[in-house]
């Protein structure tokens, strides 16, 4: 049984721009409760589980969910380029992160504080660039793919 809607197309497109919004927030919200955490206790798994588990499954799904409908970003182009400075933002972000967060521990040990934060961001840096490739050639294809059925649906008509 379809469910219909109270709401007009105008008032439908609102929603759909009042939910994006939200999700963003929550998204960029946990990130941040997370990283705050992070650097205010140390990598305590205990004091952020629940924060984690709600941001990596909203993560998962917008990942997947977008690469499942051929869609990557409304700015971004899933080139080379874009991947590398998205890596290098990443990699920078965490090592300064685990930087912060290891000193907070160890004041009294700068260099091995800024050796962990560079090799967290080497690490950081080449996972996120070997995903973000790999994903945007699931993208390609995926579009290539769609691109083909609506060719098909085309020349049916």
């Amino acid at each position: 049984m379809k469910k219909t809607s109270n709401l007009d197309e105008r008032q439908e497109q609102k929603l759909l721009e009042i939910e994006s919004k939200g999700c963003w927030f929550a998204f960029w919200g946990l990130l941040a409760s997370m990283v705050v955490q992070l650097i205010a206790y140390g990598y305590d798994m205990s004091r952020m589980a629940g924060e984690w588990i709600v941001f990596m499954a909203l993560a998962l799904y917008l990942a997947f969910a977008c690469l499942k409908n051929g869609i990557w970003d409304r700015r971004l182009k899933a080139d080379a380029r874009t991947n590398l400075i998205a890596s290098l933002v990443a990699g920078l972000g965490l090592g300064v992160v685990n930087f912060l967060s290891v000193w907070g521990r160890h004041p009294d040990k700068p260099i091995g504080s800024a050796a962990s934060g560079i090799f967290s961001a080497i690490f950081a840096f080449a996972m996120c660039y070997a995903v973000i490739t790999i994903f945007a050639g699931i993208y390609r294809k995926k579009t290539n793919e769609l691109e083909r059925e609506d060719e098909g649906f085309d020349e049916e008509n």
